[in-house]
């Protein structure tokens, strides 16, 4: 979902862009979109100017998801970065 919310540019993302940035076969990345799809966190758009071309879009399911795994990684981050600070600060006995 990652790699489709943050596709360089902004732009449309097709199964082949996805397979080509997480350096995925193209069977492999359709059946990865297929899951996602089931689960309803992937929507696949026709491209308005090219009918051929399939669009990923993302749903607000995953936007939602998207939302409190980015919330949430702060939070162990400000947690981890107190207990490094800690054991480094401690001298060798």
């Amino acid at each position: 979902m990652l790699a489709i919310k943050g596709y360089p540019g902004g732009r449309p993302v097709t199964i082949g862009d996805l397979a080509e940035r997480l350096r995925l076969r193209h069977h492999t990345t359709v059946e990865l979109v297929d899951r996602l799809s089931e689960a309803g966190l992937v929507e696949r758009v026709l491209d308005p100017s090219d009918q051929r071309r399939v669009l990923l879009k993302l749903t607000g399911l995953a936007a939602d998801h998207l939302a409190e795994l980015s919330a949430v990684h702060p939070d162990k981050l400000s947690r981890i970065e107190l207990l490094l600070k800690r054991a480094l600060s401690r001298r060798p006995e």
